[in-house]
């Protein structure tokens, strides 16, 4: 005969009247409800986890993460208030002291037009952390919307817009830069912004219609269905919340990029002009005299190549946090 589980030696027995096994069940069951985090427990580990909540714990203890992390919130402070660092005026030059080295006050030195190169670097963050986040956040929304809507309705609106991102991914983006931005005469950031939206969503939109496509199969979402949920409320209570992880840490990745490509237009001569400050202008302003004065060139490039660096560890800190597929 085989001998009782634990339940039933627990439940069945007690029952039955044997003192001994009764008073043991009693015993047993006024220890769970004692302990923190047992069946009738309130403690923390009662509590459900969800991804996020993972993720964030996960990152705390990246020391990519925690680095990246630093190195961004400097520049989005020293973008807000670059007077914390620096008391000079990045318009200010001296052709007397053009091409010099550093000096007092003045430790990254000067560039061509004697201005100093340590006030333009500073400056210059702001512009690059201004456009970077600005783009990132107009092209993860625009992808986003366009895209999330054609993988929950399909059909005719997602093969039309399939068609528009293919046009979209044949320009290339420099080119592109080039041709439209040549005849934009203003000094503001906005239309290198609006170059950047205008040709980064295709990206953003493919990722967010594949994990909508994905995330509206799950049972509970046709269990929503099932119980009479609007569309509305099934594609942004269930479905939004569980497709946009890929979309962060896409978007993440891709603000670095876009930092570096205002550079590179701004280097071109066709994104920001002066006298607005940015690393690329310096970058460009520079190479003529790199044998002479490189200190101008070494600078300024080397912001921009630590900016891009932390954003890009942060999205594959990110990256890995949200996948659950290295959990």
């Amino acid at each position: 005969m085989p001998e009782p589980s634990s339940y039933e030696s627990r439940g069945a027995i007690a029952g039955t009247g044997a003192g001994g096994a009764m008073d043991l069940a009693a015993g047993e069951a006024a220890t769970l409800e004692r302990v923190p985090g047992g069946p009738a427990g309130g403690g923390p580990d009662s509590r459900p986890r969800s991804l996020w909540s993972d993720a964030w714990r996960d990152l705390r203890r990246n020391p990519v993460f925690l680095l990246s992390a630093l190195v961004i919130v400097f520049l989005v402070v020293i973008s807000i208030w670059p007077s914390a660092i620096t008391s000079g005026n990045p318009l200010d030059c001296d052709l007397a002291k053009a091409q010099d080295g550093s000096a007092p006050g003045h430790p990254f030195g000067f560039d061509g037009q004697g201005c100093d190169v340590y006030t333009r670097t500073v400056y210059g963050a702001r512009t690059s952390v201004t456009v970077g986040v600005c783009a990132t956040l107009g092209v993860a929304l625009f992808g986003s919307v366009l895209g999330g809507l054609a993988g929950f309705f399909g059909g005719a609106w997602d093969a039309v817009l399939s068609r528009v991102t293919d046009i979209f991914f044949a320009i290339p983006v420099v080119l592109g830069g080039l041709v439209l931005l040549s005849v934009v005469t203003s000094n503001t950031v906005w239309p290198v912004v609006g170059f950047m939206v205008l040709l980064g969503w295709p990206q953003i939109s493919r990722i967010a219609r594949g994990s909508v496509i994905t995330a509206r199969q799950n049972d509970y979402v046709q269990a929503a269905r099932a119980l009479g949920a609007s569309p509305a409320r099934l594609l942004l209570r269930h479905i939004a919340p569980n497709a946009v992880a890929p979309v962060i840490v896409v978007a993440t990745i891709a603000l670095g990029t876009y930092i570096s490509l205002e550079a590179t237009l701004s280097y071109l001569g066709v994104g920001l002009k002066p006298p607005s400050v940015s690393w690329g202008i310096d970058i460009s302003a520079a190479s003529p005299y790199i044998r002479n004065a490189p200190h101008a060139l070494l600078w300024p490039s080397g912001a921009l190549a630590i900016t891009v660096l932390a954003f890009i560890m942060l999205g594959d800190a990110v990256r890995d946090a949200l996948d659950p597929k290295l959990r």
